[in-house]
């Protein structure tokens, strides 16, 4: 299990990330074939990326797995 801390950043960082870009959860959601609600979980930490959509969403949305998990 990912580090609460962790998947917070991550979260957190994912979601600054999408509104930079101007996209909603939903527009997301359906790139990934996932609810709204279920990608919404992501951003909240409730749920952990796999890597496939940590590369996906990376490119999606122009940022570094670095930028994603908040290392300098």
């Amino acid at each position: 299990m990912m580090n609460e801390t962790i998947a917070k950043t991550v979260g957190e960082n994912l979601k600054q990330a999408r509104m930079a870009k101007n996209i909603t959860q939903k527009q997301i959601a359906n790139e990934l074939n996932k609810y709204q609600s279920d990608y919404s979980e992501y951003e909240t930490g409730k749920i952990q990326l796999d890597y496939e959509k940590i590369v996906y969403l990376c490119k999606r949305f122009d940022i570094t797995p670095n930028d994603l998990f908040g290392f300098n």
